[in-house]
């Protein structure tokens, strides 16, 4: 399965006001999830309002890779079959740019019998992968990589044990255990823990970031009637055979509009709104739902409601703002940063070193084009805003949170804003121009 939205490779942003509702796009945290849940469960799921960037249709090439049927219903949702799945000796995985595919999906393809060979694309070749082979040899997994790092070469099954892990680098390794582990505690493919004398086994992990992604993993996991562990303060995750239910019926589930794409529309109507945005569920547990935090405290106008949110642009002012357990939010953080009056802070720098770019020197590179000052000190990131956006010609730099981000501060800028290998949004939002031009932003390209 491919994407077939086109973006064009260079596109300049027009200061531009906007005005008009808009459906923030599905959540592919929440869609890449439903896809390995899917293919855990052996049955058949039906998943509505399917995303369609990159990183989803990577997944759903994935979980056929691992014996899935995918369908594409009338309606455009999608039916998943993953019952009598029968695999090759030896199969191979491109995950393409995801990181959060590689890092869930690896844990599950060592739980058949296949040798998998798992390899990706652009940035993911050079991001740290260290912790397969660290953990997995624990779990009766053969393992080889080059280095650490992309690609892999695993032979399973993979056995769960009590094990502590790392979890401080990434929570992503966490939801990949996670889902690996239902998928082999699953006794209608003959997993069990009678040979455990507590019958049960425990994932402990230390210094766990980004708390938030593990309660998304484990709704979806309820979501699918999978094995869902006991969440022990989110030291121990505890799993028992008496946790797991049958699959009779298929699931339906539908996907979350996204918070992470959504940031950006919300940033966007404070600085140059107001706009009314739809389809975000103000109870998720996506953690980027915090945006609506900083929202407030910059004193943008804000309504919050059950169905839709709109925002509006006020007098703006600096803010603090500590992004630990969301660190996607710093590239609309920082949008919005630049337009308010003072020095916002925001903590979590250390977060960003293995994102599709260097986050933190990125936003400091393309934002000093703009004419806003970003001073980095430790795990600080210091935005001196309110001194005025400037036209000029940013990069990407391959990274689509860098070109969100770019385009929402081009909206008021004193002059054009053009961007440079903008198809990078195709990754996670790539109807995000589109949008941009709904709400009356002027584009050309």
């Amino acid at each position: 399965m491919q994407t077939n939205i086109l973006v064009p490779n260079v596109i300049t942003i027009h200061p531009s006001k906007i005005y008009g509702s808009i459906v923030a796009p599905a959540s592919k945290s929440s869609m890449q999830r439903a896809c390995a849940a899917a293919l855990v469960r052996k049955g058949i799921s039906i998943i509505h309002n399917p995303g369609v960037s990159n990183d989803d249709i990577a997944s759903l090439n994935v979980i056929q890779t691992l014996g899935a049927k995918v369908e594409q219903l009338e309606d455009g949702s999608l039916k998943i079959d993953s019952t009598n799945i029968e695999l090759q000796d030896e199969i191979a995985i491109n995950f393409g740019e995801s990181g959060l595919g590689t890092r869930m999906f690896t844990p599950i393809a060592a739980t058949t019998s296949s040798t998998v060979n798992i390899t990706g694309e652009g940035s993911i070749l050079s991001r740290p992968m260290d912790f397969f082979d660290e953990i997995l040899p624990q779990l009766n997994v053969e393992i080889s990589s080059n280095d650490g790092k992309l690609p892999l070469k695993i032979k399973g099954p993979l056995q769960p044990k009590n094990i502590t892990i790392e979890g401080s680098l990434s929570s992503q390794f966490l939801t990949g255990l996670l889902l690996a582990f239902a998928a082999s505690l699953n006794p209608s493919e003959g997993g069990t823990l009678k040979d455990d004398e507590n019958n049960s086994v425990t994932i402990s992990v230390k210094n766990l970031k980004s708390k938030p992604y593990i309660d998304l993993t484990l709704k979806v996991m309820k979501d699918f009637e999978l094995n869902v562990p006991e969440n022990k303060n989110y030291n121990d995750f505890v799993f028992s055979n008496s946790r797991f239910t049958t699959h009779d019926s298929r699931i339906d589930y539908t996907v979350e509009g996204d918070w992470s794409g959504g940031a950006f529309l919300l940033v966007a109507g404070a600085i140059a709104g107001g706009i009314t945005v739809s389809g975000l569920d103000i109870h998720s547990t996506q953690a980027d739902k915090k945006i609506l935090e900083a929202l407030q405290d910059c004193s943008c106008q804000l309504s919050i409601q059950e169905k839709q949110i709109e925002v509006a642009p006020a007098k703006l002012k600096a803010f603090q703002f500590d992004a630990n357990d969301c660190p996607d939010l710093f590239p609309p953080l920082v949008a919005l940063a630049s337009y308010c009056e003072g020095t916002t802070v925001i903590e979590g720098v250390e977060r960003l070193t293995h994102k599709e770019s260097n986050r933190a020197l990125t936003l400091q590179e393309e934002f000093a084009k703009l004419g806003i000052a970003i001073v980095l000190q430790d795990n600080l990131m210091l935005v001196k805003g309110g001194t005025g956006v400037h036209s000029a010609v940013t990069h990407s730099r391959h990274d689509h949170r860098i070109a969100m981000a770019c385009a929402v501060a081009a909206l008021r800028a004193s002059g054009e804003v053009t961007i440079e290998e903008a198809t990078a949004v195709k990754k996670s939002y790539p109807n995000f121009y589109n949008h941009l031009e709904q709400l009356g932003v002027t584009l050309s390209s």
